[in-house]
């Protein structure tokens, strides 16, 4: 399944919700993204991991490899009042110098990575002992609800799709950060259940990997129009509660 977000950046950056302010309450209390700091968003996507950071009061860059990402992230930062330096291309092998950030930030997006490689380019920009924090905010298909039965028409629509049926943990992505010399591993995690209008769960749902970055627009304009009557038949409370996991994993260069 070839996927380009760059396709869906305007559903992209008006419908993914991105980290709740809890997730950056707790990166703060680690010592992460305060003033001071410069901090890079790695796999900006709509730049919600950039626009947290920035608030925090770190010097914030983002970088991405789909440029109509970029321009969507800088609209919504200009909207938050804050700012990121944009840095088009790829998270294996960036443009920027070693040992210039105290913080990395992968949000959404370690999965998309050849991810040994991008462990180990960001080992080389961070300065010793800097942070690296790969995070997820997930939807969470448990029996009967709106996130299965969305996962269900997704898979009926696109056979390729295979990220159906996760569980917002990632384990895997501990071995990365070991093998490549990161230290001080930890992890948290924690539900929430965001509230979603109708018209606003299927702009999330265009904007997946497996809807309108991957399927030609006929194909998303069927099955948006699908689950439109799947919300309306089945899940007629509006706005909903869908269930979501935030996960993170932090570490810290070597010295």
């Amino acid at each position: 399944m070839k996927v380009y977000f760059g396709k869906t950046a305007a559903d992209y950056g008006q419908h993914r919700a991105g980290f709740p302010d809890s997730f950056f309450d707790r990166l703060k209390q680690f010592g992460i993204g305060g003033r001071g700091q410069r901090s890079l968003d790695l796999g900006r996507g709509s730049g919600a991991a950039a626009r947290g950071l920035a608030l925090l009061g770190s010097e914030v860059f983002a970088l991405d490899i789909a440029a109509p990402l970029l321009n969507e992230a800088a609209r919504l930062e200009a909207q938050s009042g804050v700012h990121a330096t944009r840095v088009v291309g790829q998270a294996e092998r960036t443009p920027l110098s070693a040992g210039q950030f105290d913080v990395v930030a992968a949000g959404q997006c370690w999965h998309w990575f050849d991810r040994l490689a991008a462990a180990r380019e960001v080992r080389r920009i961070l300065r010793p002992q800097g942070w690296l924090v790969i995070a997820h905010c997930d939807w969470i298909p448990l029996p009967g609800n709106v996130v299965a039965a969305t996962e269900e028409l997704i898979c009926r629509c696109n056979p390729d799709w295979n990220m159906h049926g996760g569980t917002g943990q990632y384990p895997a992505w501990l071995a990365d950060v070991a093998q490549e010399g990161f230290e001080s591993l930890e992890t948290f995690s924690y539900d929430i259940l965001p509230r979603y209008s109708h018209a606003a769960w299927r702009g999330r749902i265009r904007a997946s990997a497996g809807v309108a970055a991957s399927l030609p627009l006929e194909k998303v304009a069927e099955l948006d129009a699908e689950l439109a009557r799947l919300l309306e038949k089945r899940f007629q409370d509006d706005p909903i509660e869908v269930h979501h996991r935030v996960w993170a994993l932090l570490c810290r260069a070597p010295r």
